[in-house]
């Protein structure tokens, strides 16, 4: 009930600011309880407003403290524990992984997105946000039919992406909130012909604006993107 009451206005605010689908994602519970809360609340949610909602399942958004020394334990719950509870009520479309240094690898990334897939979630991927990671390599490994981030992603990865045809979701808030000192390389992803997605990442840890013209501009302003190029990233 607490979740819902807290996700109506800030979902209002989207709305009063052009935002008429948004994916929201778990991944902040890291136990199967708590995980599938927020997905019932998800879920709850899409008859009690007017914007579209599209439910990603994040367990794997970070090895909780208890696991850091045996981390393979933690992928082994998400995987066997986890995924299956969310597919059997039927509560996300979407499996999401933060592939990162420090964080998951691209092994146990790939792992997790299959064993989704497995389950009838298709994967999407956090990659290369802080460091060169292998998400993006990752992302074309799995068919992943998007990557976020890719602040740190090279031509190499790029390509990849281009050749598996997933979507670069690119987050300009975000960097600028955490004040990372740089943007996506927008222009060469696009000279490389990865298909290139704007959102506002609005999040607790570092997205603090639903206002998708605010992410318009930074893509403009710090990442180099036509006007043009900004409003189709941002709705087609």
């Amino acid at each position: 009930d607490a979740l819902v009451a807290a996700a109506l206005p800030r979902l209002a605010e989207a709305l009063a600011q052009g935002t008429t689908t948004c994916e929201v994602k778990s991944g902040y519970g890291l136990d199967t309880a708590t995980e599938l809360k927020m997905l019932r609340a998800i879920r709850r949610l899409q008859d009690l407003q007017p914007v579209a909602l599209a439910a990603t399942f994040m367990g794997a958004h970070e090895v909780p403290v208890e696991y850091r020394g045996r981390r393979d334990d933690y992928v082994r719950l998400v995987i066997d524990e986890m995924l299956p509870a969310v597919a059997a009520e039927g509560l996300a479309e979407w499996n999401d992984v933060f592939c990162e240094q420090g964080v998951f690898t691209p092994e146990e990334s790939q792992a997790i997105l299959e064993a989704g897939r497995g389950h009838g979630l298709r994967p999407r991927i956090h990659a290369d946000e802080l460091a060169l990671s292998g998400g993006a390599r990752t992302a074309a490994a799995v068919g992943a039919a998007s990557a976020d981030h890719l602040i740190f992603v090279d031509e190499a990865g790029a390509d990849g992406m281009a050749r598996a045809g997933v979507i670069a979701t690119l987050l300009p808030a975000a960097a600028f909130f955490l004040k990372l000192g740089r943007f996506a390389p927008a222009r060469m992803l696009i000279a490389r012909d990865v298909p290139v997605a704007l959102a506002t990442d609005m999040n607790p840890g570092g997205g603090f604006s639903a206002s998708m013209p605010f992410v318009i501009a930074l893509a403009a302003f710090g990442m180099g993107m036509t006007l043009e190029e900004a409003l189709v990233a941002a709705t087609i």
